[in-house]
């Protein structure tokens, strides 16, 4: 059943808290799908000012607008193919919800300033914070969209509900950051994971990953649990 969602442009929508790895999980998935050798854009919603939101989903043509001096390809374009993540849907306004909307049911769009549309060959994953359906119930959200979007709804539990998954994430995060540094891996010994692993994680795994480059960064050969009560624990 997993293999023929991920292989099939079903549209998903990605639940969690903030820090949770929505976006980890939705490059896990375009890699995993038949898309995954065309490009994975992501756009994050809550950043895209109002009265940019159209040049930067759709594009727009040269002199279309005043500080238009070439043609721009917008995010649907760019992502043709591929995969395109929409993060922080729940923050995008009425106005573009309804565009991307269009966008998604025709599978066209039109830069600012054409006349012409564009087809394009997306498949869309969204992701958010926030309960839609209450955003629904407040006329925050269109209830259209939000079906559009949520064929597939995946919610993404928050570190503390999987706290299991603590030592591999470390493993994960110590490899990556060596490497980004450039020096030999560190171990973490056993009471020093097992604090991790009983860590309030208010931040989720984007604080985790932050958490074990500062252990890195302070810590000997190995990092012990008296790192973690200096550089992590809070102070009594």
């Amino acid at each position: 059943k997993i293999r023929r969602v991920l292989d099939r442009d079903i549209p998903m929508l990605i639940l969690g808290e903030t820090g949770t790895g929505k976006e980890l999980l939705a490059r896990a998935i375009h890699m995993d799908s038949a898309r995954a050798k065309q490009p994975f854009v992501a756009v994050n919603c809550a950043s895209i000012p109002k009265d940019l939101f159209e040049s930067e989903f759709f594009g727009h043509e040269k002199g279309s607008f005043t500080s238009a001096v070439k043609q721009r390809i917008g995010k649907f374009e760019t992502a043709t193919g591929g995969t395109l993540f929409l993060d922080e849907i729940g923050d995008m306004s009425l106005t573009a919800q309804a565009k991307v909307l269009r966008a998604l049911q025709e599978g066209k769009i039109t830069r600012v300033g054409a006349e012409k549309d564009i087809s394009v060959d997306v498949r869309v994953i969204a992701a958010t914070n926030k309960d839609l359906l209450k955003e629904v119930d407040e006329k925050n959200f269109r209830l259209d969209l939000y079906h559009r979007l949520g064929v597939i709804i995946i919610h993404v539990p928050s570190l503390n509900e999987r706290r299991d998954d603590v030592p591999s994430l470390v493993e994960h995060f110590l490899d990556i950051i060596a490497s980004e540094y450039g020096q030999p891996k560190k171990e973490v010994d056993a009471k020093a994971m097992d604090a991790l692993k009983n860590y309030n994680w208010t931040g989720n795994i984007r604080e985790l990953r932050n958490v074990v480059e500062r252990l890195i960064i302070l810590s000997g050969k190995t990092i012990t649990l008296e790192d973690v009560e200096n550089y992590v624990l809070p102070r009594k």
